[in-house]
């Protein structure tokens, strides 16, 4: 697998080190000449000084045979010019970009970008796993569709408690997908009961969070 990485700094560097550790073919594109023979002496052959928003640069480093190309820099209209680029001119399977501005992240995928890895938003859902702050905690977000997978246990205050799913209004496009009770995992029916206690994993629309955590905290 060849991968382009675009963007030498201390993230595309280290990104770059570990795929030559785990044996992948990986060109580094730097526009920084210092930066770039940094990389040079420590990784050996394996960078290009240039501007890989450029596309007689990324043609230079073989982005037609590329299948993925990951956009590091810290501009994210960098990174998106290149992922843009690397896509629609050169065919490139995947790309990736680092959203250094996380209200940016929802415009780089409609646009088409492949994955995006925002350090802020992960940082956030790390500490709303570890804290729980708004009682629910967000297991996942699904790619071109603001749609969350989130977990929260249902309080004693909860309206749903005693109540069965088919006779319970959810807010619109929210599913339950699975309910922890205990040590058993309940695939819930029309017919399930909800008891106070349990752990809902649900599928919602992230407008729908609000709604969601009033019904299941009961607040």
């Amino acid at each position: 697998m060849y991968v382009l990485v675009i963007g030498g700094g201390k993230v595309g560097y280290y990104l770059a080190w570990t795929l030559v550790e785990e044996g992948y073919e990986v060109l580094v594109i730097e526009r920084n000449p210092a930066t770039a023979s940094r990389i040079s002496e420590r990784l050996g052959a394996i960078v290009m000084q240039g501007d890989g928003a450029e596309s007689t640069i990324l043609d230079a480093a073989g982005a037609s045979r590329a299948d993925v190309v990951i956009a590091s820099t810290g501009d994210d209209e960098d990174n998106l010019i290149v992922c843009q680029v690397a896509k629609r001119k050169f065919n490139v399977g995947r790309v990736i970009a680092r959203v250094n501005n996380p209200k940016n992240e929802l415009l780089f995928k409609r646009l088409g970008i492949d994955a995006t890895v925002s350090q802020t938003n992960v940082l956030l859902h790390l500490i709303e796993q570890r804290l729980n702050i708004d009682g629910l905690t967000h297991l996942m977000t699904l790619r071109h569709a603001e749609i969350e997978i989130v977990e929260a246990r249902v309080s004693a205050q909860s309206p749903l408690v005693g109540r069965t799913l088919a006779d319970i209004r959810l807010p619109p496009e929210c599913v339950f997908s699975a309910i922890t009770r205990g040590e058993h995992v309940v695939v819930p029916t029309g017919q399930t009961m909800i008891e106070a206690g349990d752990e809902i994993i649900a599928v919602t629309r992230t407008e729908s969070e609000g709604a969601l955590r009033k019904l299941l905290m009961g607040v």
